[in-house]
């Protein structure tokens, strides 16, 4: 059986040490090289040919997101899977869309490093478990795929619940749009909560940012960008 030759990029040396003795001799992992740092990455991703590269997301030496888009253009023999403590939902939506095949925590298990480093060597795109199932994931496989989320078309939102997103990217307070659709406030803020988990987001600047960034249809300017954040 052909090992995975696998290129880890990873500038902090005790999590470096501790990935290449978690994979070292693993049956179907090869480890080629284990890097510090981002210098002559491309040189040795041509001398070494790996088929897997676990990266770094911070590097502090390089980009690392120029690195993938590197690797995406240059090597798409080689597949890359981007490290992190704690991505945000958009380092992950922007290091796919830049060609990276998957995440990983670096926390993950011995069993989630071995599974996603197969799962992506075998061409399949492999998110964190924690965002798997979520409506972010199925605009990751949009991106993936070229395709351009859409808020009205990625999940099923009611009418209400689309209004709701409306009133919130025109900066209207909860009691605002409460008066503006003729219901009660706490009724707003079971909409918005609504809104939150369906998006997968945190904040109702995130939902009206969302909004703008996927063609919501809407063609008005916060009036107060500040109640975005009450």
């Amino acid at each position: 059986m052909n090992k995975i030759r696998l290129l880890l990029i990873e500038d902090n040396r005790l999590l470096r040490d501790g990935i290449v003795s978690m994979l070292k001799g693993h049956r179907s992992i090869k480890i080629v090289a284990a890097s510090g740092n981002g210098e002559n990455t491309f040189l040795r991703i041509e001398e070494l040919k790996p088929r897997v590269i676990l990266l770094d997301l911070g590097l502090r030496s390089q980009n690392s997101l120029n690195v993938v888009e590197t690797v995406t253009k240059e090597f798409p023999q080689s597949k890359v899977i981007v490290m992190d403590l704690a991505p945000s939902q958009g380092d992950v939506l922007q290091f796919i869309k830049a060609g990276a095949s998957g995440f990983i925590l670096k926390d993950a298990s011995f069993e989630d490093f071995q599974s996603t480093i197969n799962s992506v060597a075998e061409g399949e795109s492999v998110l964190p478990p924690i965002l798997n199932g979520s409506l972010f994931s199925q605009i990751v496989d949009n991106a993936i795929q070229g395709g351009r989320p859409n808020i009205n078309k990625a999940i099923r939102m009611t009418k209400r619940e689309q209004e709701v997103i409306g009133l919130i990217c025109e900066g209207l307070s909860n009691k605002e749009i409460a008066i503006q659709l003729h219901i009660a406030p706490y009724t707003i803020k079971s909409h918005i909560h609504n809104i939150m988990e369906k998006l997968a987001l945190h904040t109702r600047l995130q939902v009206a940012n969302y909004a703008f960034s996927n063609g919501h249809d809407t063609n008005d300017v916060p009036r107060n960008i500040s109640k975005l954040f009450n």
